[in-house]
């Protein structure tokens, strides 16, 4: 079999498998965890601002519930949310943008309960941090060290490696593609030269760089797409319509190179499915980092970053496309993601934005290192690596960056594609089992709330939870081992 027919049979699998199976079975998850929750998104929206807005504090040492918000959002806003929505748009017209949203909500869903478990059964790390994920909530929760080794490979080679390398792959052939002078290698050496200090530094370093990194460039490329609404305000209406007809039908002329409602209803779920990655089981990983007070209130900071990354990053690509009235047009298979993005940003402000669009779309792509790293890291130490492994895993991700640059990676794409949906698989499953944790803490959370009092978590002999949670996290006296007692948080660290 040669290489090509490899390719091609991989790419059927990946597409067969994400298209149907895997975004139907996310979708069909995130709906019974919005019925089983009583639509928590929804209903504790503004909690999650306010739990955001005191985020920052609180660590004692530690990794603050903000850093591990952070660390997240960064990994989930990458090259995916400019070129991935482009394609989105171009197969299935703008009707797929609505899609995303629909599928963003019931997310959020998802990505409370699993980020609410990784804090559930998270274990105490070194340096009075913490580690968490389904690595380890496969086995605290569900008693399968075995289970939780075989998630721990392949999440340290799927998101450690194998995306480092087609991400970096995308970040190069975008640069070159725009801007003639520059080789892949340099890009390469560039990157290298950046993530290789940071990540050899650790998860804290980790953590406090992404903790500004991540924040500033969604708000960077949000109110870029704020600018060009105002500048064309006048269209703004009739773009807005176009996403809703499209949606659903009502103008043949919306429809994307692959036609109809079904390719909008498609590419839609499929690119904001995997935008936001609420239910892969890779955000977890962040989130059992951090030190808060109840598990639920980091599940709900989490929960907002599926909303930041496709309700308002998503978004942004998407008007930015939409109104570039000479750059988008319906049907034209030969527009390219990530070029297409940028030619519009070029229609809309200008060709001086050619150089700023390059350092963005750089800078998304080594915030989602940056979280790779973070995913990986949190594995390594499940299978019982310590600093050295840490150190030497910092090496291999870096050679994996450069690497991305300058091969060419077909197959590992297709590869990535399947390992990243085996790993979703196998999570939902983990979640599925474990709701009944994931509900019984947001009780207990509502309840101490209703009773006007900041919520702290108690994980053994509590009658709301289905057990007890591992012996010397969430003792009885609200102790965390590395934070401070309740009685000391002030309202500036509550997290």
């Amino acid at each position: 079999m040669t290489p090509t027919s490899i390719q091609d049979w991989l790419l059927r699998i990946d597409d067969w498998f994400y298209t149907y199976l895997l975004a139907a079975v996310l979708v069909a998850v995130g709906i019974y965890m919005t019925v089983r929750s009583g639509a928590v998104q929804l209903r504790h929206l503004g909690t999650m601002l306010q739990s955001i807005a005191g985020s920052r504090g609180g660590a004692h040492g530690g990794i603050s519930s903000f850093q591990a918000f952070a660390v997240g959002l960064a990994a989930r806003v990458g090259i995916g949310n400019i070129a991935g929505v482009a394609l989105a748009v171009v197969a299935g017209g703008p009707g797929a943008l609505f899609w995303m949203w629909v599928v963003a909500l019931v997310g959020m869903a998802t990505s409370f309960v699993e980020s609410t478990l990784a804090q559930i059964f998270k274990e105490r790390g070194r340096d009075f941090t913490f580690r968490g994920g389904p690595a380890y909530y496969i086995k605290n929760g569900l008693g399968s060290r075995a289970w939780g080794r075989v998630f721990a490979v392949m999440c340290i080679i799927s998101v450690g490696v194998t995306v480092v390398m087609v991400q970096t792959n995308a970040l190069a052939g975008v640069i070159t593609a725009t801007v003639s002078d520059v080789k892949p290698w340099m890009v390469g050496v560039f990157l290298v030269m950046l993530t290789g200090p940071v990540v050899l530094g650790g998860l804290k370093s980790v953590a406090r760089v992404t903790e500004w990194l991540a924040p500033i460039m969604a708000l960077i490329y949000i109110v870029a797409t704020a600018v060009v609404i105002v500048l064309n305000i006048g269209e703004f209406d009739d773009v807005l319509g176009s996403v809703f007809r499209g949606a659903f039908g009502a103008d043949q002329a919306l429809f994307g190179v692959a036609g109809g409602v079904l390719a909008a209803v498609l590419n839609g779920v499929r690119r904001g499915l995997f935008s936001n990655e609420a239910g892969l089981g890779t955000v977890p990983n962040a989130a059992g980092t951090a030190t808060v007070a109840h598990p639920v209130r980091q599940g709900l900071i989490q929960s907002f970053g599926v909303f930041i990354d496709t309700i308002l990053v998503c978004t942004a690509t998407g008007m930015l496309i939409l109104l570039a009235t000479d750059t988008y047009q319906p049907g034209n298979p030969s527009l390219e993601g990530a070029v297409l993005t940028q030619q519009a940003v070029v229609e809309h402000l200008g060709a001086w934005t050619t150089w700023p669009m390059v350092v963005l779309i750089f800078v998304l792509v080594f915030s989602t290192v940056l979280g790779c790293y973070s995913y990986a890291q949190v594995n390594i130490n499940f299978l019982g690596g310590e600093h050295r492994a840490e150190q030497l895993f910092g090496l291999v991700l870096t050679g994996a960056a450069f690497a991305g640059c300058v091969l060419s990676l077909p197959i590992v794409w297709a590869l990535t594609d399947i390992a990243l949906g085996l790993l979703g698989l196998l999570n939902l499953v983990v979640i599925v089992r474990l709701m009944p944790w994931a509900v019984g803490a947001l009780r207990d959370f509502e309840a101490q709330r209703a009773r006007g009092v900041e919520p702290v978590f108690v994980g053994h002999a509590n009658p709301l939870l289905p057990g007890d949670v591992v012996p010397g996290i969430w003792e009885a006296d609200g102790r965390q081992p590395g934070a401070r007692q309740p009685a000391d948080r002030s309202g500036a660290d509550r997290g």
